[in-house]
């Protein structure tokens, strides 16, 4: 999957994340905000790694605004940036990945 123009999803409310993508630089540059980033940094980072890998997505920039969101909601966010930003919503099988 190509990142074609920059997108976000979700908000900043409490249990929720904001996730930001945009076209990379040949690699993969994740940032992440957090005010639990010591006890869930690597947590977050994994799953956001693992739905990138799941999208075949290697040339990105992406940041995680995190206000205390479950695993289940930063993949829900990561997926709905990238595909916003690729305008591919056709054949997206949510939750699942692209098959």
């Amino acid at each position: 999957m190509e990142i074609k123009k920059p997108a976000m999803a979700g908000t900043l409310e409490s249990s929720d994340c904001q996730v930001t993508v945009e076209p990379g630089e040949g690699k993969i540059n994740f940032t992440l905000e957090s005010a639990v980033i010591n006890q869930f940094g690597n947590s977050i980072r994994k799953v956001v790694m693992e739905t990138l890998d799941k999208f075949g997505v290697d040339n990105v920039n992406i940041s995680v605004v995190d206000k205390g969101a479950l695993d289940c909601t930063i993949k829900a966010r990561v997926e709905g940036a990238l595909s916003r930003s690729t305008d591919q919503f056709e054949n997206v099988l949510w939750g699942g990945g692209k098959r």
